[in-house]
C-alpha cells in the first residue's frame, strides 16, 4: 500500500513538472522572403512549433494582389488603368486610413501622388530628364479630394489620375501578417517588411524586441547602416521614412523621393528622417511619410498633438550636424 502511494506521488509530481515546467522551451521560427519590391523578415513563437511560412506568404500575396504597384494585376494597378474593378476589404481599409491622414495633414499625405512620383523619376521609369514646363498639368492630377470610394469602386474626377499606396502598403502588410500570427495563437512575434515593423510579446531572450533606427547617412546603395537609436518594443509598431536612400543630384541640387503633393516638388527642407511609433504599422508608415513632407517645424507641433503617436525627427543643420527632436513619450521606448 505504501509503495503504491509513493508511486502515485511521484507520478503526480512528474505530471506537475511536465505541465508547469516544460522540458524544452518552444523555439522561435525565422522566415524571410521578398514582397512589394523589398524584403521581409518574420520571427515568431508558434505554440505547436509549426512553421507558418507558406501561410504567411499567402497573407502577403493578398496584400500584393490588392495594393502592389509591382503587380500588374493588382487592384490598384487595374484602377490606374481605369478598369471596372470592385475593391476588396484590404483596399477599403487602406483607403480609409490614407484619407484620414490626408485630411489631418491637408494633403501632405496623398495616395494620388503617383503622377508626380513618375514625373520626378522615382516610379518604375527612372528617367531624371524632367520637363519642368509640364509640372502644372501634372499637378492637376494630384489631390486626395479628386477620388472617392463609393459602392466598392474608386471614382476619379479625371481618368488620368493614378494611385500609389507605397507609403502605406508595407506597414499594412506587416499588420496583416501580425494579425494572422495572433489568430494562430502566437503571443511572441516580430514582423518587418522593408523596415516597417510590428512587435508583440517578447523576443527569444524574453525581453522586448530590439529595433534599430538607422542614422540618416546619404547612401543610395542601402549598404551603409549605422544605428542612431535602439527601441525596445512590445505590442507596438514602428516605421521610418527618410530622404537618405532614394535621391539623385542634378546640376548640384538634391532631388529626394519624398514629393510634396501640394506643391508638386520634391521636399527641400532639412528633415532627413522621421520615425513613428504607433498602435498599427499602417498608421506609423503613413504618418512617417506625412511628417517627411511637412518638414521639421510643422511635424513637431502636429506629432505632439496626436494621440498614441510618438516620434523622433532627425534634421541636419548648416554645419552638417544632426539635430534630433522627440515627442515627450518617445524615450520610454529606448529603455530596456
Amino acid at each position: 500500500m505504501n509503495r503504491r502511494r509513493v508511486t502515485l506521488f511521484f507520478l503526480l509530481l512528474a505530471i506537475f513538472f511536465l505541465v508547469f515546467y516544460p522540458s524544452k522551451k518552444q523555439k522561435y521560427t525565422h522566415n524571410q522572403g521578398k514582397i512589394f519590391g523589398t524584403y521581409y523578415s518574420v520571427i515568431y513563437q508558434q505554440p505547436e512549433g509549426e512553421d507558418l511560412h507558406e501561410q504567411i506568404k499567402q497573407q502577403l500575396d493578398k496584400v500584393d494582389a490588392s495594393l502592389s504597384m509591382f503587380n500588374d494585376t493588382s487592384i490598384i494597378s487595374r484602377i490606374n488603368r481605369n478598369e471596372d474593378v470592385v475593391v476588396d476589404d484590404l483596399f477599403v481599409k487602406m483607403y480609409q486610413v490614407a484619407h484620414d491622414v490626408s485630411t489631418l495633414t491637408h494633403g501632405a499625405f496623398d495616395i494620388t501622388v503617383a503622377p508626380l512620383v513618375t514625373f520626378w523619376g522615382f516610379g518604375k521609369a527612372t528617367s531624371h530628364d524632367v520637363d519642368i514646363n509640364a509640372l502644372d498639368s501634372i499637378r492637376k492630377l494630384v489631390g486626395y479630394q479628386l477620388i472617392e470610394l463609393r459602392d466598392g469602386r474608386i471614382y476619379k474626377q479625371n481618368p488620368a489620375i493614378t494611385l500609389d499606396a507605397s507609403a502605406i502598403a508595407k506597414g499594412y502588410g506587416s499588420d496583416i501578417v501580425a494579425q494572422f500570427l495572433k489568430e494562430q495563437g502566437c503571443k511572441n512575434y516580430m514582423v518587418e517588411i522593408g523596415g516597417e515593423v510590428v512587435c508583440h510579446g517578447k523576443n527569444e531572450k524574453g525581453k522586448p524586441w530590439r529595433i534599430g533606427i538607422n542614422k540618416p547617412i546619404e547612401d543610395t546603395t542601402g549598404m551603409v547602416n549605422e544605428i542612431e537609436e535602439v527601441l525596445h518594443l512590445t505590442d507596438k509598431a514602428v516605421a521610418t521614412s527618410g530622404n537618405y536612400r532614394q535621391f539623385y543630384y542634378k546640376e548640384g541640387k538634391k532631388y529626394a523621393h519624398t514629393i510634396d503633393p501640394r506643391t508638386g516638388q520634391p521636399v527641400q527642407h532639412n528633415l532627413l528622417s522621421a520615425t513613428v511609433i504607433a498602435p498599427t504599422c499602417m498608421e506609423a508608415d503613413a504618418w512617417a511619410t506625412a511628417f517627411m513632407v511637412l518638414g521639421p517645424h510643422v511635424a513637431d507641433s502636429l506629432a505632439a498633438a496626436l494621440d498614441q503617436i510618438e516620434c523622433m525627427f532627425i534634421c541636419v543643420d548648416e554645419q552638417g550636424k544632426y539635430q534630433v527632436t522627440k515627442t515627450d513619450g518617445f524615450d520610454k521606448y529606448t529603455k530596456d
